[in-house]
């Protein structure tokens, strides 16, 4: 008899979700809309609604079902429990118990960025590693931890949080989490843009930048392929400050692996190179050497790490 799992990432706008054989084979994948409306009442219930369909669409009988695994966009305790996601509209809520009373087989639950880092162990550029660190360069900085082939859960659910190292303690304008001078102020693709927009704003440097309507991050990293001395520039000082960050991550925790994955990592090696350059400047000496990768999975890493929460 096959069994089957499914793997379930939530994000802001999308729910993403992947039928698996418990082989790690992907069957089949699709998408439905995230529902935020009335404080994220209806996320589970469009989930399992989806989750049923597909079932009866395939005829998996209850029996052939292991369970499905899910990501989440929060803190997220060791037992499922959400503790406040902001994106969704979520409270504290224990997302395994409820999800489980909807669709009628188990569920597991974890931080959406750690389940892309086992995602990543699992089927992607982390294979034959247990002791990784992943990095996602987006809107934000998230931080996925596998250490012993474990997701590192932490005692509040928040465990590799890294976009919110401090790197700047004279900051003056506010992290959206509310603090100041956070990793990914500097170093996101949303931090990359509002640096260079600065920049030109000064007008004291010249850029094959300025005048561009509908400036985006891309922009600036074609820019800095082509030569351009400011988007060099600014690109330098966030490989800078993210090599020295992750330096003192590894200091910590000693990883095999670093593996970059996100949006901004679509530049490939023309970015990876440089922030592994200065990661090994600032590194410990005996952690001088730890791999570097990119991510593989791309979008696909989350519904990857929720299906493995549960084989």
């Amino acid at each position: 008899m096959i069994e089957y799992v499914f793997g379930i990432d939530v994000g802001g706008t999308t729910i993403k979700a992947g039928l698996f054989a418990v082989d790690g084979t992907l069957l089949e994948k699709w998408e439905i809309p995230t529902n935020t409306a009335e404080d994220g009442r209806w996320i589970l219930p469009d989930i399992a609604q989806s989750l049923k369909a597909k079932q009866k669409e395939r005829n998996i009988q209850p029996s052939e079902i292991k369970g499905a695994g899910i990501g989440v966009p929060g803190p997220v305790l060791e037992d499922g429990t959400v503790d406040h996601c902001v994106n969704l509209g979520w409270g504290r809520k224990c997302v395994p118990e409820e999800l489980t009373k909807l669709i009628g087989f188990p569920v597991k639950a974890a931080n959406d960025a750690n389940v892309a880092a086992l995602g990543e162990v699992w089927k992607g550029s982390g294979r034959g590693f247990s002791d990784v660190l992943l990095v996602t360069i987006g809107t934000g900085i998230g931080g996925g931890l596998i250490l012993d082939g474990h997701i590192v859960t932490g005692v509040h659910g928040s465990g590799a949080e890294i976009g919110h190292i401090c790197v700047n303690p004279h900051e003056t304008v506010a992290c959206s989490c509310g603090n100041y001078g956070c990793l990914e102020q500097y170093t996101s693709a949303t931090a990359i843009l509002r640096i260079t927009k600065k920049r030109l704003e000064e007008g004291k440097e010249h850029s094959i930048l300025q005048g561009y309507e509908n400036l985006s991050t891309k922009d600036v990293i074609d820019a800095a392929k082509n030569g351009d001395a400011l988007a060099l520039d600014v690109l330098d000082h966030m490989a800078k400050t993210l090599g020295r960050a992750l330096a003192n991550c590894c200091a910590l925790t000693d990883v095999a692996l670093m593996i970059i994955g996100g949006g901004v990592s679509k530049a490939g090696l023309f970015l990876l190179e440089p922030i592994q350059k200065y990661y090994r400047m600032y590194a410990f000496h005996t952690q001088k050497n730890t791999c570097f990768r990119l991510a593989e999975l791309g979008n696909d890493a989350g519904i990857y790490g929720a299906a493995c929460l549960m084989i």
